[in-house]
């Protein structure tokens, strides 16, 4: 019996040195973050904000770069609208002094035929013929400026790289 006491007395022993050990130490509580790791989190959470706001900047600039090019080409289509236009205009007379030229033409060889040379024809025939090379040489110069004002971007942006 005296081995159980003694191993009842040592036991005993070792339980109080165990409570006064344990008494001595912090209590942890596992839902409490340690203080390292909640100063890491801090830090990962401003590197986040800081991308964040970078990336934020970065859509910012695209969505004015884009705005910038979205009214450079309304600009340009309205130009290409107005150069339509004109040339469609300049198609319109030139049709109709063909037309005319045809008439005085088609009067001329009448007139031709019958062996009457009638001068006021030819004169007309001549002012629609004069007409009509006006009407082709301003329907040219419309489509000549219509092609260098679609070259004319890509030439400065040509001086710009080099």
């Amino acid at each position: 019996m005296s081995d159980i006491t003694e191993l009842e007395r040592r036991i005993a022993a070792a339980l109080e040195r165990i409570g006064t050990g344990l008494d001595g130490l912090e209590r942890i509580d596992p839902d409490r973050p340690d203080a390292d790791e909640h100063a890491a989190l801090r830090e990962a959470l401003e590197a986040e904000r800081t991308a964040n706001a970078q990336l934020n900047e970065r859509v910012k600039a695209i969505r004015e770069r884009q705005e910038v090019q979205v009214a450079r080409l309304e600009e340009r289509a309205e130009e290409t609208r107005l150069r339509l236009a004109e040339a469609e205009n300049q198609i319109a007379r030139l049709r109709a002094v063909n037309a005319r030229l045809r008439e005085t033409s088609a009067a001329l060889r009448a007139a031709n035929a019958e062996g009457l040379a009638d001068a006021g024809a030819i004169d007309t025939a001549m002012k629609a013929e004069l007409e009509a090379l006006a009407a082709l040489r301003a329907g040219d110069r419309a489509e000549l400026e219509a092609i260098i004002a679609d070259l004319a971007p890509m030439a400065a942006k040509e001086d710009g790289n080099a």
